[in-house]
């Protein structure tokens, strides 16, 4: 495993070691086929050029990478990342693997806050650069001054901006510490947050088979993808929490938000708004309740 690059840099345990298969291998007739599909999604996303940034063609796009995968979406609680309101959303999740910002912008096309390594990707990088993802370098201090002011402006402006507090991905997606930097950012621009869960699973197990962490490059992660058998990626997407700056700092958001995620609860000193589902069917449990449903724990994103 490699060590952080400075003192503040995300880090995580977590090797290739920890992960594994929790259901039997798909044939290698239907592997190659998933292959193919695949990359016939990629390159029709690519194909789109720059109307992959509009919203209705992004969400179809990943909606039809994570099928050619052969991967099935549940989305427990609200039917929608960004909260009513005149600005934008933070949207915050736990971090396991690449597959996670596909199936969030297959549920709604966001602003992604990535490492900026994925933009050199075969593959998915040119798309996600081409659907507007903010990059961002972990590496370097300096230029994080500069990331949450373009978070906070993005957010003012009505854009919701999704990021991986964690830094960094683990296995099971709940180890660590959130970050707090860019919940600055949801201060500063009066915007909410909204806490959100990815869990994967194979026919109903808990499994670390997606998981992309340690020292694991994507063509040996896709591959594996590609070899899963009911594979399924869970998102609950809880309540958002409206954070008062002259009341709450960016430590204690960054608490509250990492509490819902992993399941645990804290009091909030201020109130927690509530939205419903917006006309599409939702699984699992209410939106303000914790999964529950965790591995003990441990690389891509923000």
């Amino acid at each position: 495993m490699s060590l952080p690059a400075h003192a503040w840099a995300a880090w995580s345990p977590c090797t290739t070691g920890c992960v594994a298969h929790a259901a039997g291998r798909v044939p290698a007739t239907r592997v190659a086929r998933r292959a193919a599909v695949f990359g016939r999604a990629v390159l029709g996303a690519l194909a789109s050029g720059r109307r992959i940034g509009e919203p209705e063609t992004l969400r179809a796009r990943a909606a039809t990478l994570l099928d050619s995968l052969g991967i099935r979406l549940e989305v427990a609680g609200d039917s929608t990342l960004s909260a009513p309101g005149t600005t934008g959303t933070l949207i915050v999740a736990n971090h396991i693997s690449w597959l996670d910002i596909i199936a969030l912008l297959s549920i709604e096309p966001v602003v992604m806050l990535a490492k900026r390594e994925i933009a050199g990707w075969p593959l998915i990088g040119p798309m996600v650069t081409r659907a507007g993802t903010l990059y961002i370098d972990r590496d370097s201090l300096r230029e994080l001054p500069a990331t949450v002011r373009e978070m906070a402006d993005r957010l003012r402006d009505g854009q919701s901006v999704m990021a991986f507090p964690q830094g960094i991905t683990w296995c099971a997606g709940t180890g660590g510490s959130f970050r707090r930097a860019t919940f600055q950012a949801a201060l500063d621009a009066g915007a909410p947050v909204r806490p959100v869960t990815l869990d994967y699973v194979q026919h109903g197990a808990p499994t670390t088979v997606a998981a992309f962490v340690g020292e694991d490059d994507f063509g040996h992660s896709l591959r594996r993808v590609l070899r899963a058998d009911g594979l399924t990626v869970r998102v609950n997407v809880h309540r958002p929490l409206r954070p008062l700056r002259d009341v709450d700092d960016r430590r204690r958001v960054a608490a509250q938000a990492q509490a819902t995620v992993c399941g645990a609860r804290l009091p909030l000193h201020h109130e927690v708004a509530a939205l419903g589902p917006a006309g599409r069917e939702t699984l699992g449990p209410a939106p303000d309740q914790p999964s529950g449903r965790h591995l003990a724990s441990p690389r891509i994103g923000a």
